[in-house]
């Protein structure tokens, strides 16, 4: 059975900087994404990812995110669960992304 494999920010750069064809699933709250986001990544909030799966069923390779890596382990998870195959949890979230590789994407608190 697949499972959901951690991705360090450093990776995901790695990917994103050879164009590697990936989809990059940001499940915050539209709020949340409104103040920092990963070029490129398309919101979907935790609660309606697994209803709108259908509307990225054919990328190949996913990398979901959060603010922390927790809340995109489970939507990972649950995507493996669903049959996607090459599912990525980005460790630390946008958090750990704009702390090591992008320090323009503004940091926020739990309650922002």
């Amino acid at each position: 059975m697949n499972s959901v494999n951690p991705l360090q920010p450093i990776d995901l750069k790695k990917k994103l900087d050879s164009r590697e064809d990936i989809f990059l699933l940001d499940v915050r709250e539209p709020w949340e994404f409104s103040l920092a986001a990963i070029e490129g990544s398309e919101n979907f909030p935790l609660g309606e990812v697994v209803d709108r799966q259908q509307e990225f069923v054919f990328e190949e390779e996913i990398v979901v995110i959060c603010h922390h890596g927790e809340r995109s382990q489970t939507a990972a998870q649950e995507l493996v669960e669903s049959g996607f195959k090459k599912v990525h949890n980005l460790v630390g979230g946008i958090d750990a992304w704009s702390q090591v590789i992008d320090p323009t994407i503004p940091r926020y608190g739990p309650n922002g």
